[in-house]
């Protein structure tokens, strides 16, 4: 390679990204050594790198690179194969046994097959046959500084994942599939009990004897292709020495590869002691809600009903009415007890939360079918849009039928006779949105910001006679953000609402 070629060819470069824009894009500047006992290619190959932003040293043998290699670090090798005194074979074996992030590229005048794959077997990068031209050796060295880079980001990415597992107050444990401990954070080891310092490799029923753990992790690995869900289970951990017990969420799930193949299981571990008593109190007091409202007003409500029925007596039309009325606040204070109730579990976080894969679609078809019956009655064209397929979250069947259920029924009683109401969802580039829109009443602007309020309900001469609790929305909410969504409203006053649910996609699966 010619130092003339290098002057010609700089005014004849292959267009694309260039070496020198590579260089300046990454966050170090590349260091190579130039291992070769031509004095010729070494100026060549220093003055073209040095002149694309490179750092560039020369050695005259293998030796002489090998002890600049002990004194100082380098990104990249180039290694002339023939040398005296010691091969570039034996320099290739003794640099990757020490150095072995460090990327070797093969200079060689005799580039047959046998050489090319006896080199790749010693750990090296590439190969350049004598003579290359200048654009040859920009185009290795630039696939050289892209391989490193992505190194970097991967090892960069591994620091921060483990600094982040570590640091956090929840217990994290990976296993691959055969059960084996590829990760174990120091919460989790804590949480079990476990004093080990290293445990992983060890098969997971070696290191934790937790009976209801190691039968979670069993069933997540046995799942079948078709089918994913979360496994979720509350475990009792003894303390002793007077300790308070741990109560403990344990969520478990299968890690599979993008053709669905179980690679292992993530478990997780939150201590929820703390909540349960908290949840406790909670239920106490619900429970003393319950027997000294509840139970009262429904047999208010049974007297009325048969006073209703003229089971006491001849009722008047105007008695009737009132009795109606009457009747129909109180069903709305039994409906605020067991909203309540509803609610104070959903935001403890302590409803064992089993999570499946849901086919938004089917739900979608389901509950428009449900609700149909209701929006015929006040003459409302309650419509199920077609759907993309395979749209599908990770989520509580149970709470996400609610949220649905709530939105049609809201819907429903806040748009007039001949409205229409329309449920469906789609894709974005990171979310599954469903949307239940219609064209009723309208929420004013004003009051956008209350709606998902607990008791908040919008009072106007246009919806003082809907009855309601004003905690249906707030559920709503509750929910979704316990699935890490979000839930967003646009509206216009006589014209209509539309709610969007954002929810993660099933990024279990990579």
């Amino acid at each position: 390679m010619e130092s003339k070629n290098i002057e010609a060819e700089s005014e004849n470069r292959v267009p694309g990204v260039s070496l020198k824009q590579i260089v300046k894009d990454v966050f170090f500047q590349p260091r190579v050594l130039v291992v070769d006992d031509e004095e010729r290619i070494q100026k060549a190959c220093q003055r073209l790198l040095s002149q694309e932003g490179c750092e560039v040293d020369v050695a005259q043998n293998g030796i002489q690179g090998l002890k600049m290699i002990e004194e100082r670090h380098y990104d990249i090798v180039l290694l002339d194969l023939m040398m005296p005194g010691m091969s570039g074979l034996d320099v290739l074996s003794d640099l990757k046994s020490r150095h072995p992030d460090t990327v070797v590229i093969i200079i060689t005048g005799y580039a047959t097959l046998e050489h090319s794959i006896e080199t790749m077997k010693k750990g090296a990068f590439d190969f350049l046959s004598k003579p290359f031209a200048p654009q040859e050796l920009r185009m290795v060295i630039s696939k050289a500084i892209e391989f490193i880079r992505n190194l970097q980001d991967i090892t960069t990415e591994k620091s921060r994942m483990r600094v982040m597992i570590n640091t956090i107050r929840d217990g994290v444990l990976t296993t691959d599939h055969q059960k084996r401990i590829a990760l174990a954070n120091p919460a989790c080891l804590k949480m079990l009990g476990c004093h080990k310092q290293s445990v992983l490799g060890n098969l997971v029923s070696d290191i934790f004897d937790e009976p209801t753990v190691l039968g979670m992790i069993d069933k997540a690995i046995a799942q079948p292709k078709e089918m994913f869900s979360e496994i979720t289970e509350e475990i009792c951990v003894p303390m002793g020495n007077g300790g308070e017990d741990l109560i403990i969420g344990v969520r478990c799930i299968p890690f599979r590869d993008r053709l669905h193949r179980n690679l292992g299981t993530v478990t997780v571990f939150h201590d929820i002691t703390a909540l349960k008593k908290e949840d406790q109190l909670k239920s106490d007091f619900v429970s003393m809600v319950a027997h000294e409202i509840k139970s009262p007003l429904n047999s208010v409500l049974m007297q009325l009903n048969v006073v209703m029925d003229g089971l006491a007596g001849e009722v008047s039309e105007k008695q009737k009415e009132i009795l109606t009325r009457s009747s129909a606040k109180i069903k709305s204070l039994t409906e605020l007890a067991t909203e309540l109730l509803d609610l104070s579990k959903i935001e403890s976080g302590l409803i064992n939360q089993e999570r499946e894969e849901l086919n938004l679609e089917e739900l979608i078809k389901e509950h428009v079918s449900l609700y149909r019956g209701e929006a015929d009655e006040k003459s409302i064209c309650l419509t199920g849009r077609p759907c993309e397929k395979d749209l599908f979250i990770m989520g509580n069947r149970l709470n996400i039928e609610e949220v649905l259920s709530n939105l049609i029924s809201n819907a429903i009683r806040y748009t007039p006779a001949g409205g229409k109401i329309e449920v469906w969802a789609d894709k974005a580039s990171d979310c599954i949105r469903i949307h239940v829109a219609d064209n009723g009443l309208g929420i004013p602007a004003d009051a956008l910001g209350d709606i998902f309020d607990r008791f908040y309900r919008v009072k106007n001469e246009k919806t003082r006679y809907i009855n309601g609790t004003g905690l249906g929305l707030a559920i709503v909410k509750s929910i979704v953000e316990s699935h890490h969504g979000t839930i967003h409203v646009d509206s216009v006053v006589d014209q209509g609402t539309e709610f969007t649910i954002s929810l993660p996609k099933t990024a279990y699966k990579i």
